[in-house]
């Protein structure tokens, strides 16, 4: 509704079917086919009805949260959904090649618009919205630029405590491209994208200093079209196969323990045509993101939300750090 102006007041109409086949035979072409179920009401399904209840769930969101960006909406409807058992029993995901299918044929699931808005005793979600500035220009030639570092404040003492209890993390990162409609059809996926982005976590044997080496040799390696962060088998589909399109999104599964000793993930660029196509003058453009971090832990009674509130009042004080 706009403000300053009455809404008006609608009635519902209900017509009959006789009635409104009278009507729509005045504008049917002469040749039709018949397929009249002689009921007031049809079902829909598939993406039409899909897309009317997404609609429905990003104006919820969006009237909760109504400073979020238009990417962090977007995030938290896909870090909401879960894998329904009827698409689990068809596409069974037993190793990232099982997950890569099921995400193709079912995308990450069902969404759940009461998970997207708030966060429950044994779960807790953090949202980040930050920008880079993805490339340079450099006496050599355009370059990549900067890396954003978000310190994640992991409740430690909890999930040390936790020891072998398995939990899960969920990384969702958010960003919209500038495309560009006349790379449609090339060879190259960078024509398309004005840049990607690709994340990151520190890795449990990792100091901070090693995991920010590892991370700018993933981002050179971008440069040179074959970029990789490591396999990691804690993560169900891995760095290759999760950076594909503008939304990325990845789960981590293992020991409580064992992730209260990975805290930092990093968000750096990969190449798109503000690189490749200097001439343009897109280079020093900014990228802004959406990064939304949640941790469950589905086998114990632990108040994870509790814990951290602290720890992120005082993360306010310390921004992101950014490597250029």
């Amino acid at each position: 509704m706009f403000a300053g102006k009455k809404s008006a007041q609608i009635r519902e109409i209900l017509i009959s079917e006789s009635a409104w086949e009278e009507m729509t035979c005045l504008f049917a072409p002469s040749l039709t086919t018949s397929a009249s179920s002689h009921r007031q009401f049809w079902t829909t399904n598939a993406t039409s009805a899909a897309s009317a209840l997404c609609a429905r769930m990003a104006a919820r969101l969006m009237a909760q949260y109504p400073e979020y960006r238009p990417e962090t909406i977007r995030a938290l409807i896909t870090h909401s959904a879960q894998w329904t058992p009827a698409m689990l029993r068809m596409y069974p995901a037993r190793n990232k090649s099982g997950f890569a299918q099921l995400i193709r044929h079912c995308g990450w699931g069902s969404p759940d618009v009461e998970r997207a808005l708030w966060s429950v005793k044994n779960s807790l979600t953090l949202v980040a919205e930050d920008s880079l500035y993805p490339y340079r220009k450099t006496r050599d030639g355009i370059k990549t630029r900067d890396l954003n570092l978000h310190a994640l404040p992991w409740p430690l003492e909890q999930l040390q405590e936790l020891q072998d209890t398995q939990v899960e993390l969920r990384v969702t990162l958010s960003y919209f491209i500038e495309p560009n409609p006349s790379a449609r059809g090339s060879s190259s996926r960078y024509h398309y994208p004005s840049h990607r982005l690709r994340f990151a976590m520190k890795r449990q044997t990792e100091s901070l200093d090693e995991f920010k080496t590892r991370i700018n040799a993933a981002a050179e390696s971008e440069e040179s079209e074959h970029g990789t962060t490591g396999n990691d088998d804690n993560w169900s589909l891995g760095a290759t196969q999760r950076h594909k399109g503008s939304l990325h999104q990845d789960i981590w599964r293992g020991a409580a323990a064992e992730l209260a000793s990975c805290g930092y993930l990093a968000v750096y660029p990969a190449q798109g045509w503000w690189r490749t196509r200097g001439a343009l003058q897109r280079f020093d453009s900014e990228a802004k993101y959406s990064l939304v971090v949640s941790i469950h832990a589905p086998e114990a009674d632990v108040d994870l939300y509790a814990a951290v509130e602290t720890l992120v009042e005082n993360m306010v004080e310390n921004p992101v750090e950014i490597m250029g």
